[in-house]
């Protein structure tokens, strides 16, 4: 059985990492992307094309399928309902290491924002949560390379 795997992006500021993880996605196989809370999305309010998101997509905002919703809880349920188990990648106290992770059947990975992460709430509802250990003096990578990490590792 092919794994089939979704993006849930929530609060995510930078269209550029929107882009990014966009381009990531198509490389990666992902079947869908959904935008959620203040995440920009491939077009504006009024219907356009960000030039901002297109500018690091690449056109991969084109053929990765995409939907937005304000709120994060609702496609969560959704897609528990559709069988997806749903995996926040953040780094929490009970979080395990992405290197001994992977996802069989339907797998909806999580990325929160760049500053905050991903809130209680929201990682309440992730059946698993990974994380990518940190090496260095610095506690984080890029919401777009973490992306890109766990879609070429786990999925």
């Amino acid at each position: 059985m092919k794994n089939t795997t979704v993006l849930v992006l929530h609060n995510i500021r930078s269209t550029y990492n929107i882009g990014a993880i966009f381009r990531t996605a198509d490389g990666a196989g992902v079947s869908k992307i959904y935008l959620s809370g203040f995440s920009p999305t491939p077009l504006d309010r009024f219907g356009k094309k960000r030039k901002d998101v297109a500018k690091s997509a690449l056109g991969a905002e084109e053929y990765v399928p995409w939907e937005y919703h304000a709120q994060a809880s609702p496609v969560i349920a959704k897609l528990k309902r559709e069988g997806f188990t749903i995996v926040a990648v953040e780094q929490t106290k009970t979080a395990i290491d992405y290197r001994s992770y992977r996802s069989r059947g339907k797998t909806a990975f999580m990325f929160g924002n760049e500053v905050r992460g991903l809130s209680s709430a929201v990682l309440k509802k992730a059946d698993k949560v990974i994380e990518i250990p940190m090496g260095g003096k610095k506690e984080s990578l890029n919401v777009s390379v973490s992306a890109g990490i766990i879609l070429y590792q786990c999925s």
